[in-house]
Formats: structure tokens, sequence, C-alpha cells
């Protein structure tokens, strides 16, 4: 005999799964770690600042 299933948890298991799955894809394509947001970010405000060190007033 076979076991009994639950349809709407089977049904909501598959589309927690699909959306694990599209989740997974979006991460690979847009995504990046927090590392490299943080590490991005100093190198942008250490430019800025050598930038801002070269800057000459004008009098």
């Amino acid at each position: 005999m076979n076991e009994i299933v639950n349809l709407n948890r089977a049904r909501k298991a598959r589309a927690r799964e699909e959306k694990r799955v599209q989740a997974d894809a979006n991460a690979v394509k847009f995504g990046r770690t927090k590392a490299e947001r943080i590490a991005e970010a100093a190198r942008s405000e250490q430019a800025r600042r050598i930038l801002d060190q070269h800057h000459m007033d004008e009098e």
C-alpha cells in the first residue's frame, strides 16, 4: 500500500524548493558577499580621501 500524502504540504514544499532554486540563481547572477561589499566601500572611501588630499583651493 502507498503512503498517504498531504497534498497541501507537498504543494507548499515544491513551491519552497522552486523559490530556493530561483534565489540561488539570483544570488549567483546579482549578489555579492558582505565582505565584497565592505571591501568595495573601503576602496571607494580611500580613493575619495586621496582625491580630496590633492584638491587645491582656489583663492
